[in-house]
């Protein structure tokens, strides 16, 4: 800690002499301190910033100068509307009070990589703030997800299942997922989404469309990222409570957070356990984690991060389709994860208008599915012992430079050792893999006037298809300013390209039957997109609508070679596309009350796939999973003393398969509503319940996979210190 003082110090040498210090504080409308906004500094009338800052945990912002004033002062903090304040002449400290964003006006991270407003990336972003998670209470990210424009959620079971995301017609492997500064996608795109607790997150962010010039492999649809909270209080705050409900559950959770001196610190453990619907279908995991944070200095900040989750589900397997039981429940087979990542990142902001970001990371994934018997009955029930055992670690460094009040650039680089073991160990031998990594990147934002330009690129070395560049342009322009009704008309469209390296079980296939091909390229998305947004009364409500195209290619598949020995290898042989629209409501009516509703129209096609052995994935059919009509609706009241939610998600007839022979070629449709809400009759006392699926539906996410029934939960929560 000591040599990076020492290395801090003399990196921000050059700027300490004959300067004088401002300060600046930013809180929350409870008062509350604010971390980790961005706060630009700079001369009135100048267009030339004098500095930009990021908050530390007390909410603070210092600035050195050697001028006198007047200044201006620009506020950027996620989920909160963005703050402009004079500081005069002669003051050397400032107070700057945030106020909840309304819908044209959010401020987010994962579209810029850095806090901005939505508009300025010209993309799709939707959030769910930590105020809204504690309301909804999921158990996992995916009832979490359901919820969000643009989202299908498909969970092969209940508490516990493989849970899948499909954005846009995509894969459910062409999300990439960041949790806390740590990519936790396996290799080549896999993310189990139903195995994630939402433990102590301040907010989830979720950006929809090809997003891999600024976070490369795997983002080809989508990105979802996760923040945990820092503490703010003075006083340490703890906070513990239980909850539990039908199916057998039970749940407990602790959180210890605060400020003392320049420490800040999270620290959580939570365990949820569920004997589920029937036979098989139990389900527990415990989480523990922390966020610890310490001001070296006024510019510069060291945090530690780090997250375990060990789970284990009864997996009941293919039995119930569409309602009709053909083959009995799995009785014995079950599914083990033990996920562990951590970061370490170094903030320093300076000299001047530059701020340096230093990330290490490592994610460790430990997953184990046993069957030990073939139970009577069923079909394709046979005993195996898949196990997948991966390693992530890498470091990044991002640099970002205020040019001028109306430009900013971002560069980068990423180095990533992938490393891990995949197969079955009854029928080996595990295929091993090693893959180094390296990227450089950039991005350009401009707000020129009416007028946001966002242009990136990414070139990428990756040790398994060599080198690639991936660009991204997107322009946003505000086509008419409006007034009280139609307050604002802005019209927005990007050009991006999209990659996804090979899972490790394809690029480092061994074993009979199995031709290996160190030629495999990248798979590809080409994907654009184009709509309009207008603002209704004065920002409190906005109508999004969207078209976007993307063509898949280079999409990698098990190719035969040779008929009579079935062996073959794998190769970029398939090429498929997805086109749709989007449309979005979102509105903040009452400053308490907001709404977000959605409706999302998908057309897919399979143009390519000359291997195929199911009529299902003939040229010219659909994607499975893929709906062509889907939509959700969140309704959130935050008061005082009280919240509450409701939320739908409703999901149309999509084609899937049962993969057994039974014929089963698509899964129904269905609406499942949520209910939430919280009660404080003391300040320090919370009772909250939550029910999922209300109206106690029968459908299923993916077919064969019967839903879990009516849910609910009901418990209790205690506050000790803080403020």
């Amino acid at each position: 800690m000591r040599f990076i003082r020492v290395i801090v110090c003399l990196v921000l040498l050059p700027t300490a002499a004959s300067a004088s210090q401002l300060k600046i504080q930013v809180v929350d409308p409870q008062s509350v301190a604010v971390a980790g906004a961005r706060v630009e500094l700079s001369l009135a009338g100048s267009r030339t910033p004098a500095g930009v800052q990021s908050t530390s945990a007390e909410g603070i912002a210092r600035f050195e100068t050697s001028g006198s004033g007047p200044f201006r002062v620009k506020v950027f903090a996620p989920g909160f509307a963005p703050e402009t304040v004079n500081l005069q002449s002669g003051e050397s400290s400032l107070t700057v009070h945030l106020h909840l964003a309304l819908t044209v006006e959010s401020v987010t991270v994962t579209a810029t990589r850095t806090p901005d407003v939505d508009a300025a990336a010209a993309a799709n972003i939707d959030s769910l703030s930590g105020s809204q998670l504690d309301t909804t209470r999921p158990v996992a990210a995916n009832d979490a997800m359901r919820f969000l424009a643009g989202a299908v959620v498909d969970t092969a079971g209940r508490r516990g299942g493989l849970s899948s995301l499909f954005v846009r017609g995509g894969d459910s492997r062409y999300n990439k997922v960041i949790i806390d500064d740590v990519p936790v996608n396996e290799p080549g795109g896999t993310f189990d989404f139903g195995v994630v607790p939402l433990t102590a997150a301040d907010r989830l962010e979720f950006v929809r469309g090809a997003q891999s010039a600024l976070y490369g492999s795997d983002a080809m649809t989508s990105v979802v990222q996760v923040f945990t909270r820092n503490g703010t209080t003075p006083v340490p705050e703890l906070r513990f409570g239980a909850d539990g409900g039908n199916y057998g559950t039970a749940h407990g959770f602790l959180t210890l957070s605060g400020v003392r001196g320049t420490w800040d610190y999270d620290l959580f453990a939570d365990e949820f356990n569920s004997s589920g619907q029937g036979v098989n279908d139990d389900y527990s995991n415990s989480s523990q984690g922390g966020n610890i944070g310490v001001q070296l200095t006024p510019h510069a900040l060291f945090r530690l991060r780090a997250r375990h989750a060990n789970s284990r589900t009864g997996v009941q397997g293919e039995w119930n389709f569409n309602g009709t039981p053909l083959e009995p429940p799995d009785t014995d087979q079950w599914s083990r994860q033990n996920n562990l990542l951590g970061s370490a990142e170094l903030v320093i902001t300076g000299p001047s208008r530059w701020e340096h970001r230093l990330t290490g990371f490592e994610y460790r994934h430990h997953y184990t599915d046993l069957d030990v018997f073939a139970d009577p009955g069923r079909v394709l029930d046979y005993p195996t012992h898949a196990v997948t055992d991966i390693n992530r670690a890498g470091f990044e460094y991002q640099g970002d430079y205020l040019q001028r009040n109306w430009a900013r650039a971002t560069i980068g680089y990423e180095f990533e050792d992938e490393n891990g073991s995949v197969g079955d160990l009854d029928y080996g031998p595990l295929t091993h893999g090693l893959r180094l990594n390296q990227a450089v990147y950039g991005q350009e934002l401009l707000e020129l006037g009416r007028l946001s330009v966002a242009a990136g690129a990414r070139f990428v070395h990756n040790a398994t298809f060599g080198n690639k560049g991936v660009p991204r342009v997107g322009l946003s322009w505000l086509a008419w300013k409006g007034g009280d009704i139609l307050s604002g008309t802005r019209l927005q469209f990007s050009y991006a390209t999209g990659i996804k390296e090979a899972r490790f079980d394809e690029a480092f296939a061994r074993g009979p039957g199995i031709v290996p091909n160190p030629n495999l390229k990248a798979e590809e998305n080409r994907a654009f997109e184009t709509g309009f947004q207008q603002s209704l009364f004065r920002g409190k409500y906005a109508l999004t609508a969207t078209y976007y195209n993307n063509q898949f290619r280079n999409q990698i598949d098990f190719a035969i070679l040779d008929p009579a020995t079935f062996t073959g290898q794998y190769e970029n042989i398939d090429k498929s596309m997805a086109h749709g629209a989007e449309l979005q409501l979102h509105g903040r009516p009452l400053s308490r009350l907001s709404f977000d509703m959605a409706y999302n129209y998908t057309s897919t096609q399979i143009l390519e796939q000359p291997f195929f052995y199911d009529p299902l994935h003939a040229p010219g059919q659909p994607l499975l999973r893929r709906p062509k009509h889907s939509g959700s609706f969140l309704l959130t009241y935050l008061a005082s003393r009280w919240g509450a939610s409701l939320g739908t998600s409703v999901v149309g007839r999509r084609p899937d398969s049962d993969f057994q022979g039974f014929g089963v070629d698509h899964a129904a449709g269905y609406a499942r509503v949520d209910l939430g809400g919280w009660y404080a009759p003391a300040s320090r006392i919370t009772l909250y319940a939550n029910v999922e699926n209300v109206l106690d539906k029968h459908y299923q996410e993916v077919v064969g996979y019967p839903a879990l029934g009516v849910n609910a939960r009901a418990g209790v929560r205690f506050r000790i210190g803080g403020e």
